[in-house]
């Protein structure tokens, strides 16, 4: 295996470790789980929390509270598959001070083996039973729905994991609308939880109608990973190489981490088409199999470098039901505990949402993840704190895009979507601030965590400053997934059209419900939001200096126009100038261009002051065939503006001869 070489990261975040996020009250609660039990009383509650933090545990806090003190006669959970069922199994909580233990009968537990037809029986029998709690998969939901009339729902409690499984659209969904039944047929109270809201298509997860019933609750990463006791740094990058991913996932595959490999689907490109190929390929890299445990599954191999032994479970080879059922209850079990137990997961659909395995420090991926959800929970994998794990780091192994292939364009989307997925991260996973007006003769210090910007305009309605405390992060996730916003923020629009054009175009389009000035506000939170956390900060003195445009400016002079002439995303991009050849940059550029964003009117209308300006100093017209993104842009827009007039002198003319005859 050759020398293992570090990633291009995007995302270095580093934490204070204050373990504020771990440590819990007189009633054994942490502090993401204090929140949400505040709320306990809301009919329908939206819980936003990153793996780990105690989501499963929040449940039965507030499910306990509706059972004793709200009248509620039933508790049913509903997980998306039957591992994660372990996370809400019968747990002691009046030890740590609370005043009830969560207890699950064995019968009621549906995630135990079994057939649908029968889970579905158990589920009905629940519903006629004396027993207050029920742990099934979002399968048996469904299925049970089937057979049931919305108002079997009064009185109970409907707790749904991983919430972004479900989908606004009803006629795809299922799930999305036995939902949108239960809310409208009965009296239902509903819990719903998740690690990550979007998904990983433009569906939104609720209807606007629906989701303004319920009362959202967010903990974000920062404070989630600020919190903790031991990691103190998380890195994401890229790595990129030509040819075949066998032959370059040792230069990124450290054997002296605990890592989670996830190879690519056998659709994807990036696959050799037989994934028991590729996992011979990685033991082999490793070094040589001594043996395999007839009870867990578990390799054991002798590595070639260094001649120790390294553990490591196969969960991509799907031969024996038995064997693969043997391995995961072993990791659930003992090597969820036990650091010695397991070395290295090699996984493809398996060891994303509600897997734990606390000791992981590098989640090694192959190929782009189209769907954003998966690249969170794949991320949350390795940002479990545990003794002894310092800094966890996510790879993406990508193909460089090739000239000599037929999918270049294919292959460069990929890339920049990758890119833009790691963008999320970033605003996801930085510190929060909270953003004032500067107004004239403010000369005061902003407390911690606030920043003043002159011109800045504060959300003045509820609604605006909901989606700024509970929907910031979904809003980005909607605006980075738009295509022709991943080409703009690769640099091919200038900064401000991205930022006043097709920025608040995205916001429109999301919340229709929102007018001129609202959109406005929305959009400002949104692009200071982004260029603050991109920004590095640095303190000299008493006073604090954030570099944008490769200039550091006093935080107590920045204004909202200084910050509309910031790309948000750039240096991203820079980053991944660095990490390949200036022939695959080339391509990369050649690709943006052939697809380039189609010029609208009121891009037109925003950059025809600066176009005149361009032409002033540079004296000349901007040149389509220019390497430079922003002149050869400019002069998109004159072509458009030309066309436009043009069109419109024939309109004109039609209209006279039409007069005149």
């Amino acid at each position: 295996m050759s020398p293992v070489t570090r990633p291009a990261n995007i995302v270095d975040v580093t934490y204070a470790r204050t373990g504020g996020s771990v440590n819990t009250d007189a009633m054994g609660m942490r502090e993401m789980q204090q929140r949400v039990f505040a709320k306990r009383h809301a009919q329908h509650l939206l819980v936003k929390a990153p793996p780990a933090s105690g989501k499963s545990r929040a449940l039965m806090f507030v499910a306990l509270d509706k059972l004793y003190n709200q009248g509620r006669r039933k508790a049913i959970v509903a997980v998306p598959e039957r591992s994660i069922g372990a996370s809400f199994a019968s747990t002691s909580l009046t030890k740590s001070g609370f005043f009830a233990d969560w207890e699950v009968k064995p019968k009621h537990n549906l995630c135990d083996p079994g057939s649908s037809q029968g889970k579905v029986g158990a589920f009905i029998d629940f519903l006629n039973g004396p027993d207050p709690v029920l742990i099934c998969t979002h399968a048996t939901l469904r299925f049970a729905f089937e057979k049931l009339a919305p108002d079997a729902f009064n009185g109970t409690l409907l707790a749904i994991d991983e919430f972004h499984h479900v989908s606004a659209d009803t006629e795809a969904s299922r799930l999305g609308s036995l939902l949108h039944e239960v809310m409208n047929g009965s009296d239902v109270h509903i819990v719903a939880m998740t690690g990550s809201y979007f998904r990983g298509d433009s569906v939104p997860v609720l209807s606007a109608e629906d989701e303004a019933k319920f009362t959202p609750v967010t903990f974000n990463y920062y404070d989630q990973l600020n919190g903790y006791e031991h990691l103190h740094s998380l890195g994401i990058g890229h790595h990129f190489y030509q040819g075949r991913y066998t032959d370059a996932i040792g230069e990124v595959f450290d054997l002296d981490k605990k890592t989670i490999i996830h190879i690519p689907n056998v659709n994807s490109g990036e696959s050799t088409k037989d994934k028991i190929e590729e996992v011979g390929f990685i033991i082999d890299s490793i070094g040589h199999v001594e043996s395999t445990d007839p009870e867990t599954g578990i390799i054991s191999i002798r590595r070639s470098d260094t001649g120790a032994t390294l553990r490591l479970a196969d969960l991509v080879d799907d031969t024996d039901q038995k064997k693969r059922a043997d391995t995961l209850h072993y990791l659930s079990t003992v090597a969820s505990k036990e650091r010695a137990a397991v070395d290295v997961i090699l996984a493809l659909g398996m060891a994303k949402e509600g897997f734990d395995w606390p000791f992981a420090e590098h989640a090694l991926t192959v190929g782009y993840r189209a769907s954003l959800t998966e690249v969170i929970q794949i991320i949350g994998r390795v940002t479990r704190d545990s003794p002894g794990k310092d800094h966890a780091q996510f790879t993406n192994l990508i193909a460089e895009p090739d000239a000599s292939q037929s999918e270049v364009k294919v292959s460069v989307n990929n890339m920049l979507k990758a890119i833009t997925a790691s963008l999320l991260m970033e605003q996801v996973l930085a510190q929060n601030f909270e953003f004032k007006t500067k107004r004239t003769g403010d000369d005061e210090p902003a407390p911690p965590g606030v920043i003043k910007i002159k011109g800045f305009k504060e959300p003045s309605t509820e609604r605006v400053k909901q989606i700024v405390e509970t929907d910031l992060n979904d809003l980005k996730a909607t605006i980075l997934q738009d295509d022709t916003f991943a080409k703009a923020a690769a640099g091919s629009v200038d900064p401000q059209t991205t930022n006043k054009v097709l920025i608040p175009k995205i916001i429109r389009e999301r919340y229709p419900d929102l007018d001129d000035s609202q959109v406005e506000e929305l959009r400002q939170q949104v692009v200071v939001d982004s260029v603050i956390k991109n920004g590095e900060v640095r303190e000299v003195g008493d006073k604090r200096f954030i570099k944008m445009s490769e200039k550091f400016v006093n935080i107590d002079d920045v204004n909202i126009n200084l910050i509309d002439s910031v790309n948000p995303f750039q240096r991203a991009f820079e980053v991944i100038s660095k990490s390949v050849t200036p022939s695959v940059l080339r391509i990369i550029s050649d690709a943006i261009t052939a697809t380039r964003v189609e010029v609208t009117e009121e891009e037109a209308l925003t950059a025809w002051p600066k176009i005149q300006q361009w032409v002033k100093v540079n004296g000349r017209k901007p040149n389509v065939r220019s390497d430079e993104p922003i002149e050869k842009r400019y002069a998109e827009v004159l072509l458009f503006l030309q066309r436009k007039k043009q069109e419109r002198d024939a309109v004109a003319r039609a209209t006279r001869m039409a007069d005149e005859s």
